[in-house]
């Protein structure tokens, strides 16, 4: 059987936990940020986190993550 390939553009977007949760970046954070809020800003410093049914999918396309 041969090896499966992984989604290579989507190893770049994400990042896979030890435990399977998949941390992503989160859009909105390249400029413009002046005309954004305090609290806007700070809650795109944090990575978000996808739910448990796209997390499915992205462990389709990363089988091996």
């Amino acid at each position: 059987m041969p090896k499966m390939k992984s989604h290579s553009s989507f190893k770049k977007r994400v990042k896979v936990t030890r435990n399977g949760k998949v941390l992503f970046h989160k859009t909105g954070r390249r400029h413009l940020m002046k005309s954004k809020s305090a609290g806007a800003k700070r809650a795109k410093r944090l990575e978000g986190r996808l739910s448990k049914p796209q997390e499915k999918i992205v462990h389709k396309l990363l089988p091996y993550a």
